[in-house]
């Protein structure tokens, strides 16, 4: 062990080559994200299909950013549910309540965050097509 990760006590070190090795470890989040779970792909691409239309959906800077997170929001929510399932799925196989129970809550997660994008963009094409007053 080095001298800097024994006074950090972290074993991705610190500085600026932690970032680094934080950095790779988010893009191989990102690829057994993609590589593993259907629902992130599904949403990557709802993402990727919808984010060029933000810009002409948002009526200011604020309005495109809550677009722009909403879809996210979402994606973040599918990462988290992925991870949690993963951890759960290591840990026991088995039926169990509380393990039944942790995939339920980040299903659940997963629900929110797609219902307040759905929201978000109805009442953004709403206003586009002048629908609803802003």
């Amino acid at each position: 062990m080095s001298k800097q990760q024994a006074t950090t006590n972290k074993p991705n070190g610190a500085g600026l080559a932690r970032l680094f090795k934080a950095t790779r470890c988010s893009m191989q989040g990102f690829a057994a994200a993609w590589q593993h779970e259907a629902a992130f792909r599904q949403e990557l691409l709802l993402t990727s299909i919808l984010f060029p239309f933000s810009f002409f959906l948002a009526s200011s800077i604020n309005h495109w950013l809550i677009l722009f997170f909403s879809l996210l929001f979402l994606l973040f929510a599918e990462i988290v549910n992925s991870a949690l399932e993963a951890l759960a799925d290591k840990v026991c196989l088995d039926h169990d309540v509380l393990i039944g129970r942790a995939k339920d809550l980040g299903s659940s997660l997963v629900f929110i965050a797609l219902v307040f994008m759905k929201v978000v963009w109805l009442l953004a094409i709403l206003q586009y097509f002048n629908l609803i007053s802003s």
